[in-house]
């Protein structure tokens, strides 16, 4: 399953369950607003990319990304209310997932959970399994569910976050899920019906010339006739944009690191779910970006 870090102040708030004999983690968020406003319960911060290096002082062109992370850190735990949760969409690591990427990674953690915030990481393709494995063991709820993936679902009162791994081989470009994955998808999926279903993955959907999801197709043939399924989000193109396939919403993430193209924004997102959708709202590093502060209103499709 990914990484879940518990909130330090709120030890009940990840209760996880394994669904017996079905193959999935449950964990739920609901009534983590418990004694605070309750609108908290509807709010989620959404990471992606952070690329965090051993070193603290390493760079990407101009970028540190150490410094980037403290930054979103900052504008996360002002936010008010804080958010239910964070999830990392992937890439947590810089180039190839070292174990002291992690071990940083860990520490840039700590002032997000000790602020009362859960944090659950995904894998993208500049991760490594194995030394995320090794490094975070201690943090894993229980052992894979899948022996070579790492999924979960996390319940919220208004949807459920389905969250997915896509990594196929560190540092190749292109990603996928895998047959049995998929399949473990469109069980857990049908067993929890009741809500709004969010999907989050690292990889992008396939668009021609640009490497993403290599298995898209058949990822769609899962969600498509699913009518609660509303939306895949994803990162790895380090680009904010909010698009349809069909009519499912596609939220491309922007990275916490940088930009692969000049004037795009970094930064996270902030999500508030609605009772019949969800509204998004860009939160930029750069507070003089024209994008800082962007708005997009979601509405589900019919279920």
């Amino acid at each position: 399953m990914p990484l879940h870090l518990p909130a330090v102040s709120r030890r009940t708030f990840l209760a996880g369950s394994l669904a017996a004999g079905a193959g999935w983690i449950v964990l739920d968020s609901r009534d983590a607003a418990r004694g605070d406003d309750a609108e908290r319960n509807h709010r989620w911060a959404l990471f992606s990319d952070t690329h965090i290096n051993a070193d603290s002082a390493a760079r990407q062109g101009t970028t540190n990304m150490f410094q980037n992370f403290q930054q979103a850190t900052r504008d996360l735990l002002a936010s008010r209310p804080l958010p239910a949760g964070m999830i990392l969409s992937g890439d947590c690591a810089h180039r190839d997932g070292q174990v002291g990427d992690y071990a940083q990674l860990r520490q840039l953690l700590q002032p997000i959970t000790a602020g009362g915030v859960p944090c659950h990481l995904l894998l993208g393709n500049h991760d490594h399994r194995q030394r995320f494995r090794a490094e975070l063991a201690g943090q894993l709820a229980a052992p894979p569910l899948l022996a070579d993936k790492h999924v979960a679902v996390v319940r919220a009162e208004r949807a459920n976050w389905f969250l997915l791994d896509s990594l196929r081989e560190t540092s190749e470009t292109a990603g996928a899920l895998g047959e049995k994955q998929i399949a473990w998808l469109a069980e857990a999926l049908d067993a929890h019906a009741d809500k709004p279903a969010i999907i989050v993955g690292h990889h992008h959907p396939v668009i021609a010339g640009v490497p993403g999801l290599a298995d898209t197709d058949a990822l769609f043939e899962v969600l498509a006739p699913r009518k609660h399924v509303k939306a895949y989000l994803f990162g790895h193109t380090h680009y904010w944009k909010v698009y349809k396939r069909g009519d499912i919403h596609l939220v491309n993430l922007p990275p916490v690191a940088y930009p692969f193209q000049e004037r795009a924004p970094s930064g996270w997102v902030r999500v508030e779910l609605l009772p019949e959708g969800a509204r998004l709202e860009l939160v930029s590093l750069d507070d003089r970006h024209p994008a800082h502060g962007q708005v997009v209103e979601l509405s589900w499709r019919a279920a």
